[in-house]
Order: C-alpha cells, then sequence, then structure tokens
C-alpha cells in the first residue's frame, strides 16, 4: 500500500518543494523515515503515532516506511508531521480523495492538533511558484499566510478537522487576506517633539532617514544619544509592500513573526546589547538563523556604545553593510541573508564619556580618547556615511515648555524625498541614495562649480578615503532631494561635509585629544 502527497521545506531563506512517499507492507512492525531526516524530524513518528491514534484513526501495526524527496536535501524541523500522517492514512486507505495540486505543512500535537511552525510565509509562496493550487497549514500561521495570492490556503486545527475536510463533511474557509495599508507615525510612541534642543543632530537624522544613510552619534552620557536613535523609526518612508513581504519573511525563519500578525508593517529597530556575539550580529547555528543585522533588514540596527562591541563583532558587519547582504558557511551549507540596514551608532568621545565637555572634566589619562576611538576600526568607521556630534543640553532648552518639531512634520519632508529617489531609481531594484552604485553616484550626483572647488579642497585638506568621497557626495544627493533641487550646490556639499566631524577632527588636530 503506497500513499504520497506534496510538502514544502525550508533552508534558510531557501525553500524547495518535497514529495512525502509512504510505503505500508507487511512484515515487522517498524516505522522507518528515509530522506536525509534530522532529529526532529525522525522524532515525528512518535508524534505521527500518538496524533492518528488519539485523533480516532488505526495506526498500521506493519512495516512502514516513509520517504522524503529529493533524498539528498537535509530535512528539518517538525513541519513534515502533517503530510506524513496524511500519506500514511492514504497508504492504509483510511483516506481516499484527490490530493493533487494540495501541500501540507504543520506539526503534531499528540492529541492531534496542529501547531505553529516557522517560516511558513515563504514556503507558501513556493508552494505557489511551483504550480500548487491549495496548502493546509497551521491556523496559528494562517495571518501570515493570508498575504499570498494565487494559492487557496486552508488553516487547519486539528486532525480531524482537516480529515473531515478532505472527506467533504465539514469544511474549512479558506483564509482571506486584510489588506496591506500603508504605515503612520501612529504605530509609534516615542516622538521627536519630545527631544529638547538637539536641533543639529536632528537635522543630521532626517537626512539620514531620507537617504537611508548610515550614521554615528557621538557625545557624552545624558546628551541624548539613544533618545534621539529610538525615535528614527517614526520618521522613516513608510514601508511599501515588497519591503513589508521581504521582511515578514525573515521574521517567519527565525520564528519571530509576532501572533496574528500577517505582515512587519513597522520597520525593524533591532538594538543588540554590546555582549553580543559575531554570529549573533550576522547570524549562525548549524543550520544559520538570521541574526540581528539581517532581523533589522528595511529598518534599523542600532549599535550603543559601539567601542564596547568586540572587534570580531564589528568587523563582522563591514561586508554585510557594504552589500546588503550577509553570507554564512556552515557544514550544512552556505546561506545567504538580506540585511539592507540603516546602521545608527552610538558612542562616547572618551572611556569616561566627558572629554571635550565645555562644564566636566575628562578623567580618563592622556591618550585614552584617542585608544577608545582606535577600538573602532578605521575601515568600519568609513562605511558610516554621517557622524555628528551631540552635546550636552542647555538648561534653557531642557526648560522650554515649548514642544519640539513632531515626527509626523518631519516624516512629511521625508517621504518627500525618498519618494524622488524612487523615481529617480525606478527599476533598479535601488530606493535611496545610500544604496548608489559608483556609476549611479557620477550619474545623479551632478554638481555646480561652487560644489566642485569645495569638494576637491575639503578632499585634500581633510584627507578622505575614496569611499568617504562617495559617501559625502550621497549624502549632499539627499540633502538636495529635502530641498527638491536636482543640482548639488555649495550649500549642500558644506552641509555634507560637516556630517563627517571625524574626519575634520583628525584634520584640525591630527589626533582625537
Amino acid at each position: 500500500m503506497f500513499g504520497t502527497v506534496m510538502s514544502v521545506g525550508v533552508f534558510g531563506m531557501h525553500t524547495y518543494m518535497v514529495q512525502i512517499e509512504a510505503d505500508i507492507s507487511m512484515g515487522k512492525a517498524k516505522f522507518d523515515v528515509v530522506g536525509l531526516p534530522d532529529t526532529a524530524v525522525t522524532e515525528s513518528r512518535e508524534r505521527v503515532r500518538a496524533a492518528m491514534k488519539n485523533s480516532g484513526f488505526d495506526f498500521p501495526n506493519l512495516h512502514i516506511t516513509v520517504n522524503l524527496a529529493p533524498a539528498d536535501i537535509k530535512k528539518e524541523g517538525p513541519i513534515y508531521d502533517l503530510p506524513i500522517l496524511i500519506a500514511m492514512m492514504m497508504a492504509s486507505k483510511q483516506l481516499v480523495c484527490d490530493l493533487s495540486g494540495s501541500a501540507f505543512i504543520g506539526e503534531l500535537s499528540l492529541g492531534g492538533e496542529v501547531r505553529h511552525v516557522n517560516g511558513v510565509l515563504p514556503m507558501v509562496i513556493e508552494a505557489r511558484n511551483c504550480g500548487i493550487k491549495r496548502i493546509f497549514i497551521p491556523a496559528e500561521n494562517e495571518a501570515e499566510a493570508s498575504v499570498v495570492d494565487g494559492i487557496e490556503i486552508y488553516p487547519v486545527q486539528t486532525v480531524r478537522q482537516l480529515i473531515a475536510h478532505l472527506n467533504d463533511e465539514e469544511m474549512i474557509e479558506p483564509a482571506v487576506f486584510a489588506g496591506f495599508e500603508e504605515d503612520s507615525t501612529a504605530f509609534y510612541d516615542a516622538d521627536f517633539s519630545d527631544v529638547k534642543g538637539q536641533y543639529q543632530a536632528k537635522r543630521a537624522l532626517e537626512v539620514a532617514a531620507a537617504g537611508g544613510h548610515n550614521i554615528l552619534l557621538i557625545g557624552p552620557p545624558g546628551s541624548g544619544k539613544s533618545m534621539l536613535a529610538k525615535r528614527i523609526p517614526s520618521i522613516l518612508p513608510d514601508m511599501t509592500f515588497e519591503e513589508s513581504l521581504e521582511t515578514t519573511k525573515i521574521f517567519s525563519v527565525a520564528g519571530k513573526l509576532p501572533k496574528n500578525v500577517s505582515l512587519i508593517r513597522r520597520r525593524p529597530f533591532r538594538s543588540p546589547h554590546h555582549t553580543v556575539s559575531a554570529p549573533g550580529l550576522s547570524g549562525g547555528g548549524s543550520v544559520p538563523k538570521p541574526g540581528e543585522i539581517s532581523l533589522a533588514h528595511n529598518g534599523v540596527l542600532f549599535l550603543d556604545e559601539l567601542p564596547e562591541f568586540s572587534r570580531a563583532a564589528m568587523e563582522s558587519m563591514r561586508q554585510p553593510i557594504e552589500d546588503g547582504v550577509v553570507s554564512i558557511s556552515r557544514v550544512a551549507g552556505t546561506l545567504t541573508y538580506p540585511c539592507s540596514v540603516m546602521l545608527v551608532c552610538a558612542m562616547n568621545p572618551c572611556p569616561c564619556g566627558y572629554y571635550g565637555h565645555p562644564t566636566r572634566k575628562c578623567t580618563c589619562p592622556p591618550g585614552a580618547p584617542a585608544r577608545y576611538l582606535a577600538k573602532v576600526s578605521g575601515p568600519l568607521l568609513d562605511r558610516l556615511d554621517i557622524h555628528i556630534e551631540v552635546p550636552q543640553v542647555k538648561f534653557e532648552e531642557l526648560t522650554d515648555a515649548e514642544k519640539g518639531e513632531s515626527s509626523a512634520a518631519i516624516k512629511a519632508r521625508v517621504n518627500t524625498a525618498r519618494r524622488i529617489q524612487q523615481q529617480r531609481f525606478s527599476g533598479s531594484g535601488i530606493t535611496s541614495n545610500a544604496h548608489m552604485t559608483p556609476e549611479m553616484t557620477r550619474k545623479y550626483c551632478v554638481l555646480t562649480e561652487g560644489a566642485a572647488a569645495m569638494m576637491k579642497d575639503s578632499f585634500d585638506r581633510l584627507g578622505l578615503s575614496a569611499r568617504a568621497y562617495d559617501k559625502i557626495l550621497r549624502v549632499a544627493r539627499t540633502v538636495a532631494d529635502l530641498e527638491g533641487v536636482e543640482k548639488i550646490d555649495v550649500r549642500h556639499i558644506s552641509e555634507a561635509i560637516q556630517y563627517r566631524s571625524l574626519d575634520r577632527k583628525f584634520w584640525n588636530t591630527g589626533s582625537v585629544e
């Protein structure tokens, strides 16, 4: 007796169709699962056995062989419990129906309930792309799966409910997508109107948000660096449906998608502690899962107290920041996750935090500020488009009863600038100035004569690298976009250069002391 059904496998972000074959023959009672299963798949034998019995069906006390094809790809996780059970029901003739064009995904409890599994969204997309017409998934995964159109999605709560549906006895209603609405600042509790003073820092963050630029905030303790950083998501441009879908896929694979959430509509804000390891940032595990940098995809990765992170952790971000993807190699294979993030870093100017403070004396020994900054490598600093100093807030500003500009007002300007960029780069897959290719930088960052002269003078005096030169041009392009100006002028270049405070400080003094 033989039965076969279709399922879907996931390896990182890569998905593939899996055919579940069940053969039941005479002989010594035995239950074998073959096809490179991991421990969780092998243990499905006991879950399937108990689920069948406790759902009122007969478990065949014969020689059972289940094959997961293709047999040369490692299968992991409990997602094959449900399709294995259905294949056995078909093989034992307890279920007789046409399952062509159908696929099944789900973990089983011993009592026959169908439990939540990770990675359903990319698996449903793969099933649709491979011509599957209907797919049966755990009811707890209904919200995320409903996003996918072109395929019927049936949320299943128990084995009995599924069998009744397949026998046309009690039908399951297919999932319906509630629709996609654009983001709004109503999602965020923290607002820029709460920030007192710090006008230059707020302007720098507006420019960074408009162009997707990486930024470093430098200032003494209590100056508001973390407060500013936590408000960045409230001014980031609205997520497009494509961005929301891609971010949701990552959270789905990582098992971090909130319950009953169909799409991630709020741009992620990830703030790992400085004790995080390099694999924690980039991703890791025997079968690597997304790290913090991928979980922040299309959002913000905030590294507070940057010099306190280990050198290995900081250096692991250099290539992903530049390329927008992170590749992780393990024995199980090489996986690639997207990680197009806005990197926001904050740091004190020295170990005690008060170097250069107007009223408090720095207690660090000579050379300590330079050594503290040296913990952050030059190549990493070079990848940060904007360096901005965040000074101590003055008493008059702190006690001012008048509220600052709201996030909604800032976001309106950011959205306008980002729409200009999306039209400019239409069809290229690039949506912000920060990710322009060198060719695009030459094409779209056209300078007036005065701006070109200022850029040449600054390049020579500051000793800028080629990467820093490109980043200044891209930041200047964003400043011009915020004004709605096509050609980059002196004021745009001047503002962009002001956002390279570490370069200017090295030029002025020869050190950070």
